[in-house]
């Protein structure tokens, strides 16, 4: 019976242990948390160019669309089309015949009028002759006169109808208004046109070519600044294919008003075109260099935490601690603690962020480890674990 109690007395030492060393860590956890090791950076200051972007539309700068002022068939294309045509060269022909015979016509009716004009001076100058003898009744040499006049009268007619004549068969021959590139032909030979209405094609310059961009009312200031300087960087144009165009541009010009129903207000801006890459209607992006950029605080974009909004980092600071050793007397002990900062953020570079507010150069930011870090929490300046170069933890 004496040694039937002996296995419950082991297994209540067993219990009684478990139970002190339950409380011993119980004990422990209420003590500071370990330093949690952390990795920083120095926030470096560096070149910041960043740009806004705009929706754009390239536009010529000089577009017609070519229309005929007079009605017929067409009897000529002389062009090729999409080809550059030069100012002044003949691109379509309507039948001439009419306005041949109708200039051929005028200029008869000018020779007539000029021949009863020739005939009434010289009835004019008789009579004045007579009338200086009293020869002639003064009846006479008024009904000269007259005639006189009404000849002249029917040159200048004439004259006007062979200038007329002479303009619309001017017309039959459309030519080009200026030297630009011609685009495909809306007729054919044969086709016929009423005047003011076929159209027969568009001509456009191509070189220099324009990009069409509307701006809010809030940014007029800044684009009327940039029409008087702008810098070789200041606008860029990034093509529907993703690449960047090669030329820089140029404020051309700025709409006269803003809409009131929109508020907004339209800017051209200019860009040199000689390898003719940028077409008519093309759709863009217009980049325009932010007034903010320059020498600019930049760090890690992961290094980043967001909190309802707003933006914070966790920077690293030295502090002295009075600690009491086991003999009573007091020691100074140097601790690093993370501090939580709220930063306003610009844009963001490649892997890194712009930071406009909040920090300044030489801040220590941690951009590893601070996922479980508290606002005044301990930590070391080394990997965190698990993260690359980190020591590998002990075997048990």
């Amino acid at each position: 019976m004496k040694n039937i109690y002996i296995p419950f007395i082991a297994v209540a030492g067993s219990l009684l242990l478990a139970a002190c060393n339950g409380t011993g860590n119980k004990g422990a956890g209420a003590a500071a948390p370990p330093a949690t090791p952390v990795n920083v950076i120095e926030a470096q200051q560096s070149e910041a160019l960043y740009y806004d972007k705009y929706q754009g539309i390239v536009v010529s700068l000089n577009s017609v669309e070519l229309r005929s002022q007079v009605g017929g068939f067409i009897t000529g294309i002389f062009f090729k089309e999409g080809d550059v045509v030069t100012k002044g060269a003949p691109l379509y022909e309507i039948d001439r015949r009419k306005y041949v015979a109708a200039y051929e016509q005028a200029k008869a009716n000018v020779t007539s009028a000029k021949a009863n004009l020739s005939k009434a001076q010289k009835d004019i100058d008789r009579y004045n002759m007579l009338l200086k003898n009293d020869a002639v009744a003064r009846q006479t040499v008024d009904q000269a006169t007259a005639a006189f006049e009404t000849a002249q009268s029917q040159v200048a007619v004439a004259q006007a109808g062979l200038s007329s004549a002479a303009t619309d068969l001017s017309y039959a021959t459309i030519r080009a208004p200026f030297t630009g590139r011609i685009g495909i032909s809306q007729v054919k030979l044969g086709a016929q046109v009423t005047p003011g209405t076929t159209l027969l094609n568009t001509i456009s310059t191509g070189n220099p070519i324009g990009v069409d961009v509307v701006i809010n009312e809030q940014d007029i200031n800044r684009f009327y600044k940039l029409q008087q300087h702008s810098a070789d960087t200041t606008f860029k144009l990034q093509l529907s294919d993703g690449t960047t165009y090669d030329k820089n541009g140029k404020v051309f010009a700025i709409d006269r008003g803003v809409n009131n129903q929109t508020g907004s207000i339209k800017v051209r801006i200019q860009f040199d075109n000689q390898k003719d890459v940028l077409k008519d209607g093309m759709s863009c992006v217009l980049q325009v260099l932010n007034d903010n950029s320059g020498e600019r605080v930049q760090i890690p974009y992961k290094a980043i935490t967001e909190q309802m909004g707003e933006f914070f980092v966790f920077t690293t600071r030295d502090t002295t601690i009075k600690d009491t050793a086991e003999d009573k007397t007091i020691k100074d002990r140097r601790d690093t603690i993370a501090r939580q900062q709220k930063v306003k953020l610009g844009p963001r570079i490649q892997s890194n962020v712009v930071v406009m507010e909040g920090l300044k150069v030489g801040d220590k930011v941690i951009i590893e480890g601070f996922q479980r870090l508290r606002d005044g929490g301990k930590v070391t300046l080394g990997p965190p674990a698990g993260a690359p170069g980190a020591a590998p933890k002990k075997a048990n």
